[in-house]
């Protein structure tokens, strides 16, 4: 089968000097839901620029759906849906006319764009600010507005650069809910994201970015099953008690609402998030110890080591 997506040798560096991707080789298979990983300067913000043909590579190739980009770049546009990281509205522009206009760069009428807007501000419970302005929404609220309008042309991938960074514990999971329905319909979904419980729970098969390289690509349990240990802090949304307990795991609580979790193998992050919630305790978000979610997983692999 014909990959959604596939980059081959993709390189780009810029008038200074600075090489952001190195021969980055990509393959992402229809109606996968893949993370795409790595520091802030990785080249992760790069590499979908070029995808989405934002940005010129200095070399190599991008395939969309046996496509190439260079030869279809309006095909190739069509088919990909982007979800920015920043915010990108014009501020007084009624939310429902952001998503109808956006249609119109795609060639849809706007009886039609009409028509899937409101279906798409239904689904993600904006139907109700329709006619206000991005400005008088909160941030969560921003988020799925964009949303939404990453998807009014139907896209068959979407690319979503940290689509949950700023929102609370209810609107991510509200998120988190409608992606996987999109996915089970055979979206193909592309994630950055600084969440590894997002990654790890969301997420099939994943690729790493180091310095503008691939250090890592393979599946989720994959990459996972290979680290042996894994010492995580959990940020809770309620206040914790004097004394947590998890079954074949250390804890330790470092203060009101952070606990840190030592994992053997067995033992996955959702697993702890399941026996946290049955103890009526809430996870806003969770990290590395060291506070660094690429270091997890260049661990694994033998670059890092």
């Amino acid at each position: 089968m014909t990959p959604a997506l596939c980059t081959k040798a993709l390189s780009k560096t810029y008038s200074n000097g600075f090489e952001a991707l190195k021969a980055v080789d990509l393959k992402v298979e229809k109606g996968d839901f893949f993370a795409l990983l790595g520091s802030n300067g990785a080249g992760k913000t790069t590499a979908i620029g070029i995808i989405c043909g934002l940005i010129n590579s200095s070399s190599g190739f991008v395939e969309v759906d046996g496509l190439d980009q260079r030869k279809n770049v309006r095909d190739v546009k069509r088919k990909i849906g982007l979800m920015p990281q920043e915010f990108n509205f014009n501020p007084h522009e009624p939310n429902i006319e952001i998503l109808i206009n956006q249609a119109g760069y795609f060639g849809i009428n706007r009886k039609d764009a009409t028509i899937r807007a409101e279906e798409l501000l239904k689904k993600v419970n904006l139907w109700g600010r329709r006619r206000e302005v991005p400005q008088s929404l909160s941030g969560g609220m921003k988020r799925r507005l964009m949303l939404a309008r990453a998807l009014m042309h139907n896209p068959d991938i979407l690319i979503l650069d940290e689509p949950t960074a700023g929102v609370d514990v209810e609107i991510r999971r509200s998120m988190w809910h409608f992606l996987k329905q999109l996915n089970r319909e055979g979206l193909t979904i592309i994630l950055t994201t600084h969440y590894l419980e997002e990654a790890e729970s969301m997420c099939r098969n994943i690729a790493i970015l180091d310095e503008g390289e691939i250090v890592a690509q393979s599946s989720m349990k994959a990459l996972l099953k290979k680290a042996q240990h894994q010492v995580l802090i959990f940020e809770c949304v309620e206040s914790l008690p004097d004394t947590i307990r998890i079954k074949n795991c250390e804890c330790e609580i470092l203060d009101e609402y952070s606990l840190q979790v030592s994992l053997p193998e067995s033992t996955t992050i959702s697993d702890v998030v399941t026996k946290l919630l049955l103890q009526n305790i809430s996870v806003a978000n969770v990290r590395l110890a060291q506070n660094r979610l690429e270091n997890l997983f260049l661990s694994l692999t033998s670059k890092a080591n």
